[in-house]
């Protein structure tokens, strides 16, 4: 350690958080520079920020605005910090963990360690069996519109580190390159797909959202994951007055619910009666609604659960077509399994959990793709689709691991 340097971070650590950047891995940003670039000259690269992060010189590069596709057709703007910039994140991110993880609220899920998406949806199961009433909030461009002088005025509660703080501020004020190569300044909201943002908007809504519901609506669980929010009520009008409530609390934190997307919904089961207009919500990927079940003595109910929700399987279904398996005769089957495999391995990995057979009936679209390819492929199985189902069929059997999604509760059918 440089004793000369104004502000004392470790070498090591800048070390440690390479290490989980590169497990990471994550793209090039404005610098054009990979990872595997990025570790050409490790040494020198890894030095060079260290000795500028120490002596309070570092200043952010511009992040990379990027564009990926949302559920519903629109898109989710990102911003891709370059590697460096990863690293430096990282290192402020390890510090504030430790301090900030013990403040968090229980119910808080995500980007947090030890805490997943599966755990949120399982809470918010159980927890729909037990209340009547759902009220299911949506933040409008949450980091987009995040106020920074709260957040800051948050942060200053959990620390006084001076280098922490000056980082931060760069951070959130650090322009945004453009898709067309112009720079774009900020007043307010954290990137997505910064390291340092999944922590700083845990903390803003930590105080926005769940110190302020246990401090004031106590009796009502929730299931937070980052600006996902689900509400758990009793009746429709504590649901009513909750969002009313909630309404002015984002207001007072320079936030909005969204008019239209927050919602409240009726847990229907086969115990409740009484019908509603509103009887399902979508949470982290899942649909909840009334499904049909069978308890443990084999016998069918309905049960208020979570599957795959319509725009995961659509946006599935999409990306299949977009494959274009059935005019690759080309390839052989080996090579149709390694091309999906870790696709398909994810989806059924992360939809698979709950309700998977809504997750089979989905992935039923690569099924059909497979005997277009077959019939294409194989003479013997030209013009008769009949036969080209019995032919999957047998290879299913003789080969039930060959695709993930042929393990899920289902048989191929027609």
């Amino acid at each position: 350690m440089d004793k000369a340097k104004p502000f004392c971070i470790a070498k090591r650590e800048v070390w440690e958080a390479y290490k989980r950047v590169k497990a990471n891995h994550g793209s090039a940003g404005v610098d054009g520079q990979s990872i595997a670039e990025f570790e050409g000259d490790l040494s020198n690269n890894l030095y060079r920020l260290w000795n500028r992060m120490s002596s309070g010189s570092y200043m952010p590069p511009p992040v990379l605005r990027v564009e990926i596709p949302k559920g519903d057709g629109k898109m989710r703007p990102l911003g891709i910090p370059t590697v460096a910039d990863r690293v430096a994140q990282m290192v402020v991110k390890r510090h504030l963990e430790p301090i900030l993880e013990p403040v968090f609220h229980k119910d808080s899920y995500g980007y947090r360690p030890g805490r997943s998406a599966h755990d949120a949806l399982a809470v918010a199961r159980r927890r729909c069996w037990s209340h009547d009433w759902v009220l299911d909030l949506d933040i409008k461009r949450f980091f987009d519109n995040l106020d920074w002088t709260l957040l800051m005025r948050a942060l200053r509660k959990h620390t006084d580190c001076k280098w922490v703080l000056l980082y931060i501020e760069r951070w959130l004020q650090a322009p945004v390159r453009m898709p067309d190569g112009t720079l774009a300044s900020r007043e307010k909201g954290t990137p997505q797909g910064g390291v340092v943002s999944p922590i700083l908007s845990n903390l803003f809504l930590h105080y926005t959202f769940d110190n302020w519901m246990k401090k004031h609506h106590p009796e009502i669980q929730f299931e937070r994951y980052a600006d996902d929010v689900i509400c758990h009520c009793h009746s429709e009008a504590q649901a009513i007055a909750l969002r009313q409530a909630l309404e002015q609390r984002f207001a007072a934190c320079k936030l909005e619910l969204h008019p239209q997307k927050t919602k409240i919904a009726y847990c229907k089961d086969a115990n409740r009666c009484g019908s509603y207009s509103e009887e399902r919500f979508d949470f982290l990927g899942y649909t909840f609604r009334p499904r049909r079940s069978m308890n443990r003595k084999g016998r069918l109910f309905v049960s208020f659960s979570p599957a795959v929700s319509d725009k995961a399987a659509k946006a599935m279904r999409e990306t299949m077509r977009r494959w274009r398996l059935h005019h690759r005769g080309d390839l052989g089957l080996d090579d149709l399994v390694r091309w999906t495999r870790s696709v398909i391995h994810g989806w059924v990995l992360y939809y698979g959990r709950f309700y998977p057979s809504a997750l089979q009936r989905a992935l039923h679209t690569l099924d059909a793709y497979l005997i277009r390819w077959a019939q294409r492929k194989y003479k013997r199985l030209k013009g008769h689709k009949s036969r080209a189902w019995d032919w999957l069929a047998r290879l299913q059997s003789r080969h039930p691991s060959l695709f993930p999604h042929w393990n899920l509760p289902a048989v191929v059918g027609r």
